[in-house]
């Protein structure tokens, strides 16, 4: 076995094969944000059409065995009526509806290669023929509206809350139904009403086509402009000091091409206030460029603290500067890559220690303006996955953690929560919000306790204990080890291992001065670095987790950015 790198400010090149790494059902990785820069990639969104259609058809077969996981577990349902496969008349049909709809967008797919064998006329009948079924069955899953509001019973508005607009784009295969239950769970786990723009679905066969058109060639769908135009719309409006855009699956995809609109168009003073929050991601590129060319190289020299979204150096105190490097001259000619926008940033910083400390990893998570810290364009880019979610082993599992340097490197830029657990599938309420987001639960009738002084419902657990995922320490996670962590959890999944066996499994790392992430593969992250930690301190998921600061109405900080305390101590909107 190689020796250790003694430091993360040091390139090595040559893959160095790490100890043996415990890994535990039940546990979660933590990939840090990629650091972006001027390299343009062999394999990325940029990329020709046809070429990016080739591998998303190959890394499609690659992961196939997670698909079943799509639906898989399909029990408990801990939120109730809320959870997308609990045993509810509406839940019943929708299902019959989509196994109708797969079984007729299977017999078309399969007869495609035919139709060479037909007359033309014959061929287009048939195709109009089954779009207009197709179109029929799903109305019944489809409302009218684009825009869908959580109801108030869930979470009235409340005056604490006016300055914030939570927003929220679903994913594959989601009707009417189920867009209104998603909406609800998120306005009781957070206590704030959501604002939902409606992805329809087409089937899920034909969603997943969609998904392929999205990708491959930026293609907007109706629902992408409109939910453009309201994001841009509560940006400019001064009332609104945050606005949350939550994401799930295909609304990933078009997240991320909204994102790319914003940043071309908005002022970065305006992009401040919006923070983005994934689950099961299906994108593939998440864009968030730093906003001075000095930040970026210092994030380049230093990728411990940059893979933490802190790219600001810590004094010995553990203290961060609020002020990037500034570039002192411009990028010599003949100059390429990453390395132009490191020489343009003038002398290297005060060294940082090895690892980040308690303060880089915690100070985006609770600050009131995020963006001040990360040096980023928008305020916050978080990402929850399940190692066994196959849409989130297509997306952003494979596209944000693959290693520096790579051919097939695009830039996806957020913290990444990746949670190996049985309970791993792709639903948002069923797998992602009940796994991460529990609800507090009534002893007595094991449903989501009510709260009724309120005449509503209690909300998210929060207690000691009650919240595994939020409580559960911390895994660094290796760039370019996507595949062995999909292994890992197939097999775990598979093989039924129980919460108490531990799978050794050796990986190989190669580290780069330009990597993202931090350079303890695989291993328990501890503090061991931080002065002012006890030896041995860990870090949970709860302290690293910035969605986890809003809920049951809570918020990071004390108050909001862009608002202003009167000498009374009220809080009130400021001028833009």
């Amino acid at each position: 076995m190689a020796t250790r790198p003694r430091s993360v400010g040091r390139t090595f090149t040559a893959p160095w094969r790490a100890e043996p790494a415990r890994i535990i059902p039940n546990s979660t990785l933590f990939f840090g944000s990629q650091i972006g820069g001027k390299s343009v990639i062999n394999y990325s969104y940029t990329d020709m059409p046809w070429k990016l259609l080739a591998f998303d058809v190959y890394y499609f077969f690659t992961f196939a065995w997670a698909i079943p996981f799509i639906l898989l577990p399909i029990t408990p349902s801990d939120s109730g009526e809320l959870d997308e496969l609990s045993f509810t008349h509406q839940n019943i049909f929708c299902i019959a509806i989509h196994f109708i709809l797969c079984v007729l967008q299977l017999a078309f797919l399969l007869s495609l290669p035919f139709a060479v064998l037909f007359p033309l006329w014959t061929v287009a009948l048939g195709i109009a023929l089954f779009t207009l079924v197709n179109y029929g069955l799903c109305t019944f899953l489809n409302g009218k509206e684009t825009e869908y509001h959580s109801d108030p019973q869930y979470a009235p508005e409340l005056p604490e809350h006016d300055h914030e607009q939570w927003i929220f784009i679903n994913g594959v295969a989601v009707g009417q139904h189920w867009m209104k239950n998603n909406l609800n769970r998120l306005a009781l786990t957070f206590k704030r009403p959501v604002l939902g723009i409606h992805n329809k679905t087409n089937g899920i066969f034909l969603d997943i086509v969609e998904c392929l058109v999205q990708r491959s060639l930026g293609y907007a769908t109706s629902d992408v402009r409109v939910c453009y135009s309201i994001i841009k719309e509560k940006l400019y409006n001064p009332k609104y000091s945050k606005v949350i855009f939550i994401l799930h699956s295909q609304g990933g995809i078009e997240g991320s091409l909204i994102l790319d609109w914003l940043l071309q168009e908005l002022p970065q003073d305006l992009l401040c206030k919006l923070e983005v929050y994934t689950f099961g991601n299906a994108a593939n590129h998440f864009n968030n460029p730093h906003r001075y060319v000095g930040a970026q190289a210092q994030a380049m020299r230093n990728p411990a603290l940059a893979s933490v979204d802190a790219s600001h150096t810590a004094d010995g105190n553990g203290h961060a500067s609020s002020r990037p490097p500034t570039p002192t001259s411009p990028p010599p000619e003949g100059s390429d890559g990453d390395n132009s926008a490191a020489a343009a940033a003038g002398p290297a910083p005060a060294p940082v220690r090895d690892q980040p400390s308690h303060f880089a990893l915690r100070s985006e998570t609770s600050s009131t303006n995020p963006a001040s810290v990360s040096y980023r364009a928008i305020g916050h880019i978080e990402h929850y996955a399940h190692t066994t979610d196959f849409v989130a082993l297509w997306g952003v599992l494979h596209f944000a953690t693959s290693a520096r340097g790579s051919p097939i490197l695009p830039r996806f830029i957020g913290r990444v929560f990746a949670r190996t657990s049985a309970r791993g599938g792709h639903q948002l309420c069923q797998h992602y919000l009940d796994g991460m987001f529990p609800l507090a639960r009534d002893p007595a009738t094991g449903l989501p306790a009510r709260d009724e002084r309120a005449g509503g419902y209690v909300g998210c657990a929060d207690g000691e204990g009650e919240n595994e995922f939020m409580e559960s320490e911390v895994v660094v996670g290796a760039e370019g080890s996507e595949l062995d962590m999909a292994r890992e959890a197939m097999e775990l999944s598979w093989l039924g291992t129980g919460p108490d066996v531990e799978v050794e499994v050796e990986v190989e790392v190669e580290v780069h001065a330009g990597g993202g992430s931090p350079v303890e593969p695989r291993g328990r992250y501890r503090s061991r670095a931080c002065r002012g930690k006890p030896p041995g301190a860990k870090m949970k998921v709860k302290d690293l987790s910035r969605l986890w600061q809003y809920r049951n109405g809570k918020s990071p900080g004390e108050k909001p950015p862009l608002l202003a305390t009167d000498p009374d101590g009220f809080v009130r909107n400021a001028t833009m």
